[in-house]
């Protein structure tokens, strides 16, 4: 088993630099932490893999495709692969768990999906 903890993994992904964190990867599932401060913006492209972002903290908005709602902790959100996609007008910092099905790039690697930048 492996479990995690959010403060931690919060405390790792302020760490690495990066807004997102990788924590949980098998072949038909990875797991991350993205963080987008209020007022940020998200340049994410669309992925090769299904998605769901569970938002556990903040405020704002996603776009998918030509669709807009509000997030706010508690929402979950599942995007199709190669749909585009992205969080916008943050008034409170975003804190999301991102599920990837199967692995984030595996698709990609397998010359199944079109290249995508990282979160």
């Amino acid at each position: 088993m492996e479990a995690f903890e959010l403060a931690d993994l919060i405390a790792r992904q302020q760490a690495s630099g990066s807004p997102y964190y990788e924590f949980l990867r098998v072949p038909a599932l990875s797991v991350g932490l993205y963080v987008l401060p209020a007022g940020g913006v998200d340049h994410q492209q669309p992925h090769t893999e299904d998605e769901v972002y569970y938002v556990a903290s903040g405020r704002g908005q996603i776009r998918v495709g030509d669709e807009d709602r509000p997030v706010q902790a508690g929402s979950v959100i599942f995007v199709a692969a190669g749909v585009d996609h992205r969080f916008h007008s943050i008034t409170e910092d975003l804190k999301i768990i991102v599920f990837f099905a199967p692995a984030e790039y595996s698709k990609r690697a397998s010359g199944e999906g079109p290249e995508s930048p990282h979160l």
